[in-house]
């Protein structure tokens, strides 16, 4: 690593970065607490979910991964998981956690928060057998799609990449890296400004934007700017999407070393970032639906199941619950498992009240324990 990608990298870590570091600042605003709800947008008639919930955990399904990133259950069962630093995908099977490594994903470059990410199926996954992956390469962050063949043996069941989707700005730190696909089967990913804060208001860059884009890698149909992915904007790192059972899209967003966010994604929407950080009074930007201070979330993965969203935090080493009413938070977050499993990367839906949840701490800035790094089962309300 060059000395001024090594000073980069310290200074994200300072100011929350991917997840934070030791040494990392809190300047909180004084008056506010730690955790708030701050409404935005418009509250359906809806009814919200219990201001209390609460989380069990059922067992643990996996141990001993490497730096694992994105999750994506299979639709006949087991979990793909991501290695950042390996650049390897693997299936583990939920019951017995067996691990089988699918392959090594080729173009793959390791450093700093960048590397292997988010990893998706398609659509048309059984019919079309394709994992969708976001990862930084030599010289940008990219989508790759590749064939999925199970049959071959173990080490050589993934294709080559095909690239749908490059040029996505890269960085040591804010690679973004989360990819999903819709309710309306189009692939959304977040990405992040590279430590470029301008990007992040430049809405001819792909950097610190959340992007809609068809399985092909073309804007999709609908965007908000004619002939450009960019479907929101003003975002300084995206490592979490989810739709809620409205088809209303989230997104958890890390923020400098002062407010961490959870948003409600508006097509066009303009979050802020350079210019404002957590809830501001400028009526261009969209208000975060609740906030945190960098050192209790740093946000990554989010999932929604139970009237709430779900969000896993690195640096502040829990899970916190969201309970929504539409697009408001109908109660104030709630924290759980409050260090009792290290960092935790993503948060993925196994259906009705069960979360799958993989911890984070063999990314070079956790505290690694035995087993670590492992995917949990939980139940939740």
């Amino acid at each position: 690593m060059s000395a001024a990608a090594a000073l980069l990298l310290a200074a994200g870590c300072s100011l929350g970065g991917d997840g934070g570091g030791p040494g990392g600042t809190d300047r909180a605003t004084p008056g506010r607490t730690s955790a708030q709800a701050s409404p935005s947008g418009e509250a359906s008639g809806e009814t919200a979910p219990p201001a209390k919930g609460s989380v069990k955990v059922l067992r643990t399904v996996a141990e001993g991964l490497n730096s694992p990133w994105g999750l994506a259950p299979l639709p006949g069962g087991g979990l793909l998981v991501s290695s950042r630093d390996k650049a390897t995908i693997t299936r583990v099977d939920e019951k017995t956690g067996k691990q089988t490594e699918l392959g090594t994903v080729s173009g793959v470059a390791p450093e700093g928060e960048g590397g292997l990410l988010g990893i998706a199926l398609s659509p048309r996954f059984a019919s079309d057998h394709m994992i969708y992956a976001y990862f930084t390469s030599a010289s940008d962050n990219r989508i790759v799609r590749m064939l999925y063949d199970d049959k071959k043996p173990a080490g050589e069941q993934l294709g080559a990449p095909d690239t749908v989707f490059k040029g996505i700005p890269k960085g040591v730190i804010h690679n973004g890296g989360r990819i999903a696909f819709g309710p309306d089967g189009m692939l959304y990913a977040g990405t992040g400004e590279s430590g470029d804060r301008g990007l992040a208001q430049d809405t001819k860059s792909l950097g610190g934007k959340i992007l809609r884009l068809t399985p092909e890698g073309e804007p999709a149909p609908g965007d908000p700017f004619p002939g450009s992915p960019v479907y929101s904007y003003g975002h300084r790192n995206v490592q979490g999407l989810a739709w809620d059972g409205g088809q209303r899209l989230f997104a958890s967003e890390f923020g400098q070393d002062t407010w961490d966010e959870l948003n409600a994604i508006r097509p066009g929407g303009n979050y802020g970032w350079p210019d404002a950080e957590g809830t501001s009074k400028d009526p261009k930007f969209v208000n975060p639906i609740a906030q945190w201070h960098t050192d209790d979330a740093s946000p990554s993965g989010i999932a929604y199941a139970e009237g709430s969203v779900w969000m896993a935090g690195l640096k502040g080493q829990r899970l916190w619950r969201i309970p929504l009413k539409g697009t408001t938070a109908s109660a104030p977050p709630q924290a759980f498992l409050d260090g009792q499993y290290g960092r935790l990367r993503t948060v993925v839906s196994a259906g009705g009240d069960r979360l799958w949840l993989v911890t984070s701490n063999t990314d070079g800035r956790g505290d690694p324990r035995k087993g670590d790094d492992r995917i949990l089962e939980l139940r939740v309300s």
